[in-house]
C-alpha cells in the first residue's frame, strides 16, 4: 500500500491517485543493458534500459547499477529511458581524484556522465540513499541538467544514518571530503535553495527503515517546505529487496502532477 503525506497526515494514494499515463513502449520487458566505457580518461560502467524521456538513477552505498537491475527493468517498463551509472568507486567505475571527492566533485563527474551518453534535456534524477546526496548536489549545481528530482529513503537531511548500509558504515564509508564538506551529510542549504528554484521534488520512503531515521524523512521536507511525500512498507534497501513495488511506487510517483515549493 503506498500513501502520501500532506501535512503530516498519510491518505491511501487508491482515493487521490490521477489516471497512470498511457505507456506506449515498444517492449513490455525491457532488459537492463551493462556497458563499460570511460570517462575523463578512466573507467565507467552503466547500465541502460527502456525507451522515453530520459531518467537517471543513482544507487546507494557499497552497490552498483547490477544490484537494482530488477528495479531498473521494472522503472524503465514505465515508459522511460533509464541510465544508471555505477557511482566513482562502486561497479567497475573509477573512483574520482582524490580532491574531487565531495559532493561538488560528485555532481560534475554526474553532468559530464549526462553529456557523454548523448541526453541533451533536462532528467528525471532518481537518488536513492547515498545516491540521493549526489542528486540533491547535481541538482543544486547544475539545474540545467535536472527537470525533476526524486529522492528514495535519502541521506542529505539534518539528521544522519544511525547504521550501515550494505554492511558499510555509511558515515565510515562517506569520502573523508564528503564528511567534511557537508558536516557528516547535512545538505539542507542545497535543499533550501532548491525549493528557492521552484524545482519540483518528490520524497519516497520505506516507514520500516532502520539505516535513514524519521528524522532524516522530516529534515528533508522541512528543507524543501513540504513537498509531497509517498511511503511505502519496507526496509531501507527495498529498492533492490522488492523490484515489483519499486516499480509501481515510480509509476504512481511520476504521475502525479510536479508540485514546487510554496
Amino acid at each position: 500500500m503506498i500513501h502520501t503525506t500532506a501535512e503530516h497526515v498519510e491518505v491511501p494514494m487508491t482515493h487521490h491517485q490521477p489516471p497512470p499515463p498511457r505507456i506506449l513502449h515498444p517492449d513490455p520487458r525491457p532488459a537492463l543493458t551493462s556497458l563499460d566505457s570511460e570517462l575523463d580518461g578512466r573507467s565507467l560502467a552503466y547500465g541502460v534500459a527502456g525507451d522515453g524521456p530520459p531518467l537517471v538513477f543513482l544507487h546507494g552505498w557499497g552497490s552498483s547499477h547490477r544490484t537494482y537491475r530488477r528495479s531498473l527493468e521494472r522503472l524503465a517498463r514505465n515508459g522511460a529511458r533509464v541510465f544508471a551509472p555505477s557511482l566513482p568507486g562502486f561497479g567497475g567505475t573509477a573512483e574520482l581524484p582524490r580532491g574531487e571527492r565531495h559532493p561538488a566533485g560528485h555532481a560534475r563527474w554526474l553532468g559530464r556522465f549526462i553529456d557523454s551518453v548523448g541526453v541533451t534535456e533536462p532528467v528525471t534524477l532518481v537518488g536513492h540513499s547515498f545516491g540521493g546526496g549526489v542528486a540533491i548536489q547535481t541538482a543544486h549545481d547544475l539545474p540545467d541538467h535536472v527537470a525533476r528530482l526524486v529522492l528514495v529513503n535519502s541521506i542529505g537531511g539534518g539528521v544522519g544514518p544511525r547504521a550501515a548500509e550494505n554492511g558499510h558504515p555509511i558515515r565510515a564509508g562517506l569520502p573523508h571530503e564528503w564528511r567534511a564538506t557537508t558536516g557528516g551529510g547535512d545538505q539542507t542549504r542545497q535543499l533550501d535553495r532548491l525549493a528557492d528554484r521552484g524545482l519540483p521534488v518528490t520524497l519516497l520512503w520505506a516507514r520500516g527503515d532502520q539505516v535513514i531515521p524519521r528524522a532524516g524523512l522530516e529534515s528533508l521536507r522541512t528543507a524543501l517546505r513540504r513537498p509531497p511525500v509517498f511511503t511505502v512498507a519496507g526496509s531501507h534497501e527495498w529498492p533492490v529487496g522488492d523490484p515489483h513495488g519499486f516499480g509501481h511506487a515510480m509509476r504512481t510517483v511520476l504521475a502525479w502532477p510536479p508540485r514546487v515549493a510554496a
